[in-house]
């Protein structure tokens, strides 16, 4: 009894001192102190959340205490976001309304926690439809109140730093949809100190050997960082101090996900990366209005001090990207021989930078001081092509997720109208996705363009500062070829929502021709006549069949009525699927593969634990599927996919299909771990590059058969001007394996890059 009362104490004392801390830090803030609302939010929560707590054992209005004080602490958010953050889970956890919110805190207080409620759960159903649904539910509502998506962001980040406490499968889809959709969402709004948190806690639990393999060597070559630092912005601080600038330098060491991002698609080793130290010059300028020529001062000074690498100034004062952020880049040649890329920004843009469009916001004086303002234009823009997207709703649940992550992710060019307006619009755009940003009517019709006064197809990639005059004609019209010559979202929308028209059209006029020419021929129409028809032209759905007609790609004659009629003389018109085994069945699936072991396939009985992990060993392999996307092998951080058929696939954590599947279908997510010992070999491909000479092949094939007594399965090797380029294809046990045998290669003289291909 007593052991129960000191933890009751003990939690009571946790609790008070948890809000205790965040009322310290919204009174030191720039708000109006609306103490009394956010305190009785807190004791309306607490006393809903009552005797329950989290996995981790502590009280459950903890976790609404630190999603409050990451929303006004970390993203700068007011009094009534803390009072929504606090009230965040007690609609979806207990029998309290948001009428009953609405009525105790105010209307806008329950809108934005009915906004949370809506998307909670991680906005993931059982199948990706629901998930879908649950997304746009999310993007309407944040563009009624942007607050619903930062206090999201807040939710997810205090769940991902209490990580720990769920099981391994939980844990991946967790990271995963945080990955796929969180840290981007943070991108988008600026958040860039969540989104790199968010970044690296993903990273860290589905990663974990990676993580720390890269921490460590982070750590082991901090003091050789320091040093550099010091010795590189010493001539800077003293130009800074002769101009009379008031500044701060800081040191910006890349975070470990994004070196393990850097080193997975530029295939290089932790060792050749060289932006990892990054400067920043972070000054106050004297007047507010000088801050982007001050920013050109200090550019102009230390490139006297330093060479500067022409191709990599980068300029985001006059044209801040689409999240706010306004900064210049520049990389200089350091005088230990490193290219080092120097930041330069005022405070406030430092703010921006860190808080996001926080920053920003104006608060009212009045009784919502913490409205903000509607002039966040490049946000609101972004909020209206969703919007867009919204409204033609696509069949295909994950295409819409796709879409929508093809806008968050887009780094933006900056493009002129023939007026000279500019224009917005992700890297790798085309010229058709230019039309369709201006207006449907004119990418539906566009034929062509002018960039830069010279004639383009469609499908023209735009680069930053071209300008563009779009070129149409009434008789053109959306071809189904579009849809590989746009990548934004809205483009791809538009053109399919046209081209489902289009189809929806075509349909209806070949059921009519169908109907007039079996009403002539005195047939009765019916779903077999049509199947039969379709299978005798070889078309190989009913509706395919019907577009055919409609677009006169088939005309109905004396054959048709031939093949009816002698169908019908059978008696065999609806047996005549017997006849065509398979149709429209693709190659021979997974499942036929097996494991090479005669095993049948593990099926996943009802009562399965999802909870433990599943281990992979010589006996049980052939139980599973093995997917081609990215041929996991043992040493490879895995993990299990239930699939419709109740079978399990397995693959690389780091597989960009397995990036789906925890954001899709999280909760069919399994922990997978390898128990193989040497027995089995799996396929493996090293690439190599190198300085050509006579015997290298010869060295080459002598490592690999005879020091590692490993069976080569394929070579190839083709040289040019002194340089060779190979791939081998071999038989290995597991990754280590892999990773002897490179480490033995890059020992051969005039070999200068081995890498391993998925």
């Amino acid at each position: 009894m007593d052991d129960d009362m000191n933890r009751e104490n003990a939690d009571e004392q946790l609790v008070n001192d948890a809000f205790q801390h965040l009322l310290d830090t919204y009174l030191k803030s720039r708000h109006r102190k609306k103490v009394d609302i956010i305190t009785k939010a807190f004791n309306f929560a607490r006393q809903a959340h009552k005797g329950v707590r989290r996995l981790s054992g502590e009280p459950y209005i903890m976790h609404p205490i630190a999603v409050a004080q990451i929303a006004c602490e970390e993203v700068g958010l007011g009094s009534t976001s803390i009072c929504a953050s606090l009230l965040h889970d007690v609609v979806e956890d207990t029998d309290y309304t948001c009428d009953d919110l609405a009525n105790i805190f105010g209307p806008k207080i329950a809108q934005i926690v009915d906004g949370l409620t809506k998307i909670s759960g991680g906005i993931f159903g059982e199948q990706a439809s629901a998930q879908a649904e649950n997304f746009k539910k999310l993007l309407l509502t944040m563009s009624e109140d942007i607050r619903v998506i930062l206090i999201k962001i807040c939710d997810r980040l205090h769940n991902m730093r209490t990580l720990q406490s769920q099981p391994a499968n939980k844990q991946y889809k967790i990271a995963g949809e945080t990955l796929y959709i969180y840290a981007p969402l943070a991108n988008r709004l600026g958040l860039n100190k969540i989104k790199s948190e968010l970044e690296n806690l993903s990273f860290q639990y589905e990663h974990p050997e990676e993580y720390n393999s890269i921490k460590d060597k982070l750590k082991n070559t901090e003091a050789s960082r320091h040093e550099l630092f010091d010795q590189f912005t010493a001539p800077i601080e003293e130009a800074l101090k002769q101009m009379g600038i008031r500044y701060e330098i800081k040191e910006r060491v890349k975070t470990p996900y994004s070196i393990w991002t850097k080193m997975q698609n530029k295939h290089v080793t932790f060792d050749e990366i060289y932006d990892i130290l990054a400067v920043r010059i972070i000054f106050t300028p004297e007047k507010r209005e000088e801050e982007i020529n001050e920013c050109f001062n200090i550019y102009v000074a230390i490139s006297k001090i330093y060479k500067s690498h022409p191709d990599r100034l980068r300029d985001w004062l006059s044209h801040p990207k689409a999240n706010g952020y306004q900064a210049l880049h520049v990389t200089l040649m350091s005088k230990q021989g490193r290219w080092i890329e120097v930041q330069i920004r005022s405070d406030r843009m430092d703010e921006v930078a860190e808080q996001g469009l926080a920053a920003h916001w104006k608060y009212k004086e009045g009784e919502e001081n913490e409205e903000y303002t509607e002039d966040e234009n490049e946000l609101n823009d972004w909020l209206r092509t969703i919007k867009e997207i919204l409204d033609d709703p696509q069949p295909d649940a994950m295409d819409f997720l796709d879409a929508i992550k093809l806008n968050l992710f887009a780094s933006e060019i900056f493009v002129f109208t023939p007026k000279g307006e500019i224009k917005t619009m992700p890297a790798g755009c085309t010229a058709l996705d230019f039309a369709f940003s201006i207006h449907t009517f004119l990418g539906s019709h566009c034929i062509g363009a002018k960039v830069n006064h010279k004639l383009v197809p469609l499908s023209h990639k735009l680069e930053s500062g071209d300008q563009v005059e779009i070129l149409t004609s009434k008789s053109q019209h959306v071809q189904p070829a579009w849809i590989n010559f746009v990548s934004t979202a809205k483009a791809k929308g538009k053109i399919q929502a046209v081209l489902r028209r289009d189809s929806r059209e075509l349909q209806k006029k070949g059921e009519e021709i169908l109907d007039a020419f079996l009403q002539k021929n005195n047939i009765q129409q019916s779903p077999a006549i049509i199947d039969q028809l379709a299978l005798f032209h070889e078309v190989g759905r009913r509706e395919d069949f019907l577009r055919s007609l409609g677009d006169k790609t088939i005309l109905l004659g004396e054959k048709d009525l031939d093949e009816l009629n002698g169908k019908n003389n059978t008696g065999n018109v609806r047996g005549w699927r017997k006849l065509v085994p398979f149709l429209g069945r693709g190659k021979k699936t997974d499942a036929a593969r097996g494991g090479g072991n005669g095993q049948s396939l593990f099926t996943v009985p009802e009562k399965f634990n999802r909870k433990k992990p599943i281990y992979i060993s010589e006996d049980t392999i052939g139980q599973y599927k093995f997917k081609h996307c990215c041929h996991p092998i043992p040493g490879d951080d895995i993990l299990g996919y239930i699939d419709n058929k109740q079978q399990i696939e397995i693959h690389k954590r780091a597989c960009p299909v397995a990036d789906k599947l925890k954001s899709g279908f999280g909760n069919r997510i399994l922990d997978a771990k390898w128990n193989m010992h040497k027995m089995l070999f799996f396929d493996a491909t090293i690439r190599l590059q190198g300085i050509d000479r006579i015997g290298i092949l010869v060295d080459v094939s002598r490592i690999i058969s005879s020091q590692m007594n490993v069976n080569i399965h394929k070579l190839t090797i083709a040289s040019n001007d002194g340089v060779f380029d190979g791939s081998i294809e071999l038989r290995v046990h597991d990754r280590d394996d892999v990773k002897d045998i490179m480490d033995q290669l890059m020992t051969i003289e005039g070999l200068q890059d081995v890498q391993q291909i998925m």
